[in-house]
């Protein structure tokens, strides 16, 4: 399913994801998953959050650049090979992917991968006719 990811450009130094994480905690916000791209000065930092409008909002106004993003949110099955059978349809409808994360969820069916292609629609209905 299509899901809102919030994507914060912070400063490679200490105390910039806490800072991120104190103020989404502090109004509120729970924050699903979390990711960071990052080079020797800055990165990205892409969230999973239960409010992501209200979530783009306080970073926006705290001075950060950010912004939201639709991105795919599938289970990917507890067992071998789980994860490569969701690439390989991926692959098999030659659809490029431009980043992918995986965590543990709460559910007990496997983990939770986020990826983000450039047809997401696309992407979602293929994933709902052949994966789901």
């Amino acid at each position: 399913m299509i899901v809102k990811q919030l994507s914060i450009f912070i400063e490679n130094k200490a105390g910039s994801v806490s800072d991120i994480t104190n103020l989404l905690g502090s109004n509120n916000i729970n924050i699903r998953s979390l990711q960071i791209a990052d080079s020797t000065d800055f990165g990205i930092l892409r969230l999973i959050v239960d409010n992501a409008s209200k979530a783009l909002e306080l970073v926006k106004t705290s001075g950060y650049t950010a912004k939201l993003t639709d991105v795919i949110s599938v289970v990917v099955p507890d067992k071998p090979n789980g994860l490569n059978d969701l690439l390989k349809i991926l692959s098999d409808n030659n659809i490029e992917i431009n980043y992918l994360y995986v965590f543990i969820g709460k559910n007990n069916l496997g983990a939770e991968a986020i990826l983000k292609a450039e047809n997401i629609d696309e992407v979602e209905a293929i994933l709902l006719n052949n994966y789901y």
